[in-house]
């Protein structure tokens, strides 16, 4: 009986137990649960986030390309008509302006009169050039070093004279096991050549390279970049291969940042001097000469009778042009199609409206490409991706994007491609970072973020005027606020950014408790940069928004790049850029603000200072850096 009652007890102290662990491990799963919603929850966020980031980024870049694309014409007039010796005075008249070096003056005479200095530690070329120069050169980048004006010029001149003696385009065979890199748009970025030569070696004969444009603008090494691969050009001709993108054109190096990046690092009017005017440039189309053709690479192998070919293209001329109808005019067509077209997932082939410029093609059209030249696959670039690379049209058409952190620290990865003898495509991607520690998922989306809404914020300031004109029309009460509906509409009508405004509400404009935006709210935070009486409201809004466009007119007409120019220049380009763009600012209110930052009365203005006092200042950021 003891017995008994003694199981009985230890069966219900089981029992208990097993109940007590029973609503433990309930307990933990629930947790287990919640912290995986919430995990989830966080990781959509900052993905939304992420990808509204970039959303903006994109746009207001597309956008920038768009008026680049539109003002084409004007800046190849100028270009034209103020840039020669013999047709400054075509248009303006200033005896004290000096004059470009002549087109005629042999490099080399010009090299001759430039000395290199005892106290020049950086590398010294002799050509030809050796795998020790490049080296050299490497090291000398790697420790911020510049290479000696007369080495720059004398690398310019020989990249030149091999660049004219190559065809249009170029046939790369991948046979005898030999691997093929190809690499899309750096774009300035220093740091991902050289991340791309330490993980997959430095061109050679048997490590081959094709680089698919945009090498310059946007990164502040632009110029270290094309001398690197302009050496190597040298060394293996035939082994590393260079084709053009859109920001190989001066045009979009004064729009962009490579112009002003050569200014300031080399000081001299030669390696500034803009090409040959549009019509000299038909001539040369006319006659053949290379450089104005675009550049295409194919690589091909032939498998049981069949040629397979993989090509990825260049191009060579600035969009836009006054010529007169003729052939000429009908590849200049061509060529900007080549040179600023996207594939997309529908079919068809449709005008690429948010660029300006190019087309949009569809599977169907990249199908009937492939049949008819028999190709396999097309590798392109000229576009941002977040990873680095992209494969659309099953499998066809691969987009290669080799900058990272392309519009901000940890907002995208860069990649090249990998070609083996079956032309198989093997990608590898990286991203370089200047912080000692990696920063975790919510720090790097939060700078992306931040960076973003800045950009978007300055667009907003810069359109004012049309934005409160939006908002009033649904404002009929005159109350100053509107429905977020109503709010979303007005700015997508203005920007034309295709953004997803009521997302981005809260964070650009004030919400009230009845629910409607108090639409002024979205330039609380914003104020021009260094206000000056004598600018009317109107008139610094205009110059606020037609600032880097301005920016590109000046350094045309700074022939000797001093970022000075004469009142009479400033308010005769001034004239001539608002009668192209119709508007409708009194010449008075211009050359009152002209002669009223005329500080030491001799008669010349600082442009880039001019333009400085018209720029967006965050007064948040202000306060915090004050």
């Amino acid at each position: 009986m003891q017995q008994l009652k003694r199981m009985g007890s230890i069966i219900g102290a089981m029992g208990c137990s097993s109940s007590v662990a029973d609503r433990r491990s309930e307990n933990v799963i629930r947790a287990a649960i919640l912290i995986q919603k919430w995990y989830r929850f966080t990781m959509a966020r900052l993905e939304m986030r992420r990808r509204y980031s970039l959303s903006i980024f994109q746009s207001i870049e597309y956008a920038d390309e768009q008026d680049q694309l539109q003002l084409s014409n004007f800046f190849t007039f100028m270009l034209d008509n103020c840039t020669h010796p013999d047709s400054v005075s075509q248009i303006f008249t200033s005896p004290s302006a000096p004059q470009v070096v002549d087109e005629d003056l042999c490099l080399k005479e010009f090299e001759n009169k430039i000395d290199v200095p005892d106290s020049y530690y950086g590398p010294r070329l002799s050509f030809p050039l050796t795998v020790e120069d490049a080296n050299a050169l490497l090291h000398a980048f790697r420790n911020e070093q510049l290479l000696h004006a007369r080495y720059v010029l004398q690398l310019l001149s020989e990249t030149r004279r091999v660049l004219k003696e190559m065809p249009n385009i170029t046939h790369l065979s991948t046979s005898y096991s030999k691997e093929i890199t190809v690499c899309g748009d750096l774009h300035g970025n220093l740091d991902d050549l050289l991340l791309i030569f330490y993980k997959n070696g430095l061109p050679s004969e048997q490590n081959r390279y094709v680089f698919n444009g945009d090498f310059v603008d946007r990164g502040k090494n632009s110029m270290e970049i094309l001398i690197i691969l302009f050496a190597f050009l040298l060394i293996y001709p035939n082994d590393l291969h260079l084709n053009r993108g859109n920001h190989e054109d001066y045009i979009m190096n004064l729009r962009y940042g490579f112009t002003k990046e050569v200014s300031k690092k080399y000081k001299l009017k030669s390696l500034m001097r803009p090409p040959k005017s549009v019509r000299n440039r038909q001539d040369q189309m006319k006659k053949r000469i290379p450089t104005t053709k675009p550049s295409k690479h194919v690589a091909n192998q032939h498998v049981a009778g069949k040629t397979q070919h993989i090509s990825s293209s260049g191009f060579t001329e600035p969009p836009g042009s006054n010529l007169p109808p003729d052939p000429a005019l009908k590849e200049w067509k061509q060529i900007l199609d080549i040179l600023w077209s996207d594939p997309r997932s529908q079919n068809g082939c449709t005008p690429n409206k948010c660029r300006g410029g190019g087309c949009y093609f569809g599977p169907d059209v990249t199908a009937k490409l492939f049949e008819r030249y028999n190709l396999k696959m097309l590798i392109r670039s000229h576009e941002f991706k977040p990873e680095g690379y992209e494969i659309s049209h099953d499998g066809k058409v691969i987009t290669i994007f080799s900058a990272s952190n392309y519009y901000e620290e940890g907002s995208n990865r860069g990649a090249y491609i990998k070609l083996n003898p079956e032309l198989t495509p093997r990608f590898v991607q990286y991203q370089v970072s200047k912080f000692t520690r990696r920063r975790n998922l919510r720090e790097r989306v939060g700078t992306i973020e931040s960076s973003a809404l800045k950009s978007l914020r300055e667009k907003i300031y810069a359109h004012r005027s049309e934005l409160i004109s939006a908002f009033a029309q649904y404002d009929i009460n005159g109350t100053g606020r509107i429905s977020v509906n109503d709010w979303a509409a007005a700015m997508e009508s203005v920007l034309q950014l295709e953004l997803p405004w009521r997302m981005l509400r809260s964070q650009l404009a004030q919400m009230n408790p009845d629910g409607e935006v108090d639409f002024m709210s979205c330039f609380y935070d914003l104020k021009m940069g260094q206000p000056i009486k004598e600018a009317q409201p109107a008139l610094a809004e205009t110059l606020c928004r037609y600032r880097k466009d301005l920016e590109i007119i000046f350094n045309i007409i700074d022939k000797d790049h001093s970022g000075l120019i004469s009142l009479e220049e400033f308010s005769q380009t001034w004239r001539l850029f608002t009668s192209h763009l119709g508007i409708d600012i009194e010449d008075d209110s211009i050359d009152k603000l002209v002669l009223s930052i005329d500080y030491n009365k001799d008669g010349h203005i600082d442009f880039n200072e001019f333009l400085e006092a018209f720029h967006v200042v965050h007064r948040l950021e202000k306060k915090a850096t004050s």
